[in-house]
């Protein structure tokens, strides 16, 4: 190929950035860059994405990545502004600034503060740890509403001297809650943005693009700190200012991520819009409509991956859950629970229908959610194992067409969120 009496030997492109050639002339080959393809891009900008951006960026990363980190950076600004605040008040709680205070009692007070909340880290990763995955917006949206909350009794500490240090160890425990939940939901959504096998690197240019924003937050509390000093009207005008601003870049922040991975609220809306109406909702339509605060709404839970004991209590009951059951689980309803038994060779795709199928109980089982909902009316028989045998009926005819929607719609099924726990039975039908 010759462009102006030149050969062209090769062509390159570096991502979706920009494209060289290399052209022939007079027997010497020379390096160029190309007319067609990505933008050129300046020198200052080059440096910048390299730092502070994954290597491939935007090929590399999900297509929300960047909405998500410009309201994470913002919110990550505003936190950095309210922590100093929070800091200062800590301090003069302590005794910094008091001739009458101790280093005895400092220290004590720290370490107490410390120590609870170690305590807590471990605990609620005990408690909460297997829900971080399935429920990675929410409790990311909770883990900042929290670190606010214990900001402001930092704040208010030093104002209750007889309290001061429940108060700081409460808000000690506040913020363990927060370091566990916060690193473990980023842990979460970098499993979601990597598109290639790259969440070392996004996590590596979180933490610069993080370490950038933290160096402005201190340059703009260098001048923060002189104005607020032994004011507290300004203190606290200050800090619910820039909670305000937190708060709405945090919910703006999980509102933009798009996961294409079902979790339980996400596979309950598009089941249940497809059960109303046959349409499958897209990725971003059900991300838009999945709620991101915890609800307090009476519901009927559902527990996945049970011991056999959770779903039937005699050899008749499990006579009741194999009816019109072919499939490698059981589903029952005990103590007000929809409850999963799975098999040990069940499939992603079982694990989806047994979701979908505990869905459609939990939904037929709640007078609130089935009222004016045509679609849960023909399961609501006498009994429980007689509403359990129609829903397999159900299952039967809706579950293919649905799981092929839901693939063609851009869903992930190779892998889901849902929160299974770990029980696995094998059972004998042939002697029941």
């Amino acid at each position: 190929m010759e462009e102006g009496g030149a050969l062209v030997l090769a062509t390159e492109r570096y991502g979706g950035a920009e494209s060289w050639k290399y052209e022939a002339k007079d027997g010497v080959m020379k390096r160029s860059r190309g007319s067609e393809g990505g933008a050129t891009e300046s020198t200052v900008f080059g440096v910048f994405k390299s730092v502070f951006l994954p290597q491939g960026y935007p090929e590399s990363v999900s297509s929300d990545y960047l909405h998500y980190q410009f309201w994470d950076t913002v919110q990550a600004f505003c936190s950095s502004l309210s922590g100093t605040l929070a800091t200062q008040a800590s301090l003069k709680g302590v005794g910094v600034g008091n001739q009458e205070a101790t280093v005895a009692a400092a220290t004590v007070t720290w370490l107490l503060r410390d120590g609870t909340g170690m305590l807590g880290r471990i605990l609620f990763a005990w408690r909460k740890g297997n829900k971080l995955d399935s429920e990675a917006k929410k409790w990311r949206l909770f883990a900042d509403v929290l670190n606010d909350i214990a900001m402001f009794m930092e704040i208010l500490a030093p104002y209750f001297p007889v309290f001061f240090t429940l108060i700081v160890c409460t808000a000690g425990i506040f913020k363990s809650v927060v370091g566990v939940a916060g690193g473990a939901t980023r842990a979460a959504l970098t499993v979601h943005q990597a598109r290639r096998d790259n969440m070392a690197d996004i996590s590596a240019k979180d933490g610069s693009q993080e370490t950038l924003v933290n160096l402005a937050g201190l340059l703009v509390s260098l001048i923060l700190i002189p104005l607020v000093t032994d004011n507290p009207t300004l203190t606290l005008s200050l800090f619910f200012l820039f909670t305000i601003f937190h708060l709405f870049a945090n919910y703006k922040a999980v509102r933009a991520v798009v996961m294409e991975t079902l979790s339980e609220a996400r596979l309950s809306i598009v089941l249940q819009q497809y059960l109303r109406d046959g349409q499958i909702l897209s990725p971003p339509a059900a991300n838009q409509r999945e709620p991101v605060f915890f609800e307090f709404r009476k519901k009927v839970p559902i527990k996945l991956g049970v011991s056999l004991r959770d779903v039937v209590e005699s050899p008749d009951e499990l006579h009741l859950a194999l009816k019109n059951n072919n499939r490698p689980y059981l589903v029952g309803v005990r103590n007000g629970c929809v409850c999963v038994c799975l098999g040990p060779e069940a499939s992603v795709r079982d694990e989806i229908r047994a979701a979908c199928q505990a869905l459609c109980l939990s939904s037929s089982l709640n007078p609130s959610a089935a009222e004016g909902n045509a679609s849960t009316k023909p399961l609501i028989p006498n009994s429980h194992w007689e509403m359990v045998c129609e829903s397999h009926k159900l299952m039967d005819n809706i579950f293919s067409p649905f799981l092929k929607g839901v693939e063609a719609s851009g869903w992930e099924i190779n892998r889901t969120l849902l929160d299974w726990d770990e029980w696995r039975v094998q059972w004998k039908s042939k002697s029941i």
